[in-house]
């Protein structure tokens, strides 16, 4: 069996992949309103950050097992 922490890195992994899909698409195709702190692109930089966390997760526990 795998550490819980490998599922969560998994997990962080693939909703930072979602988020950062999102952001980038919001970019492309600004809503018509937005709000005040829109143009530092939020969501690209928490999905990249997501993305990170949980390479390095998947990293860390790749070769660990649960006996």
């Amino acid at each position: 069996m795998k550490p819980i922490w490998y599922f969560v890195g998994l997990l962080l992994l693939s909703i930072g992949t979602v988020i950062t899909v999102s952001g980038v698409v919001e970019l492309l195709d600004p809503p018509p309103r937005s709000t005040i702190l829109a143009h530092l692109h939020p969501s690209i930089w928490w999905g990249a950050l997501m993305i990170l966390s949980g390479v390095v997760f998947l990293l860390v526990n790749r070769r660990k097992r649960v006996g």
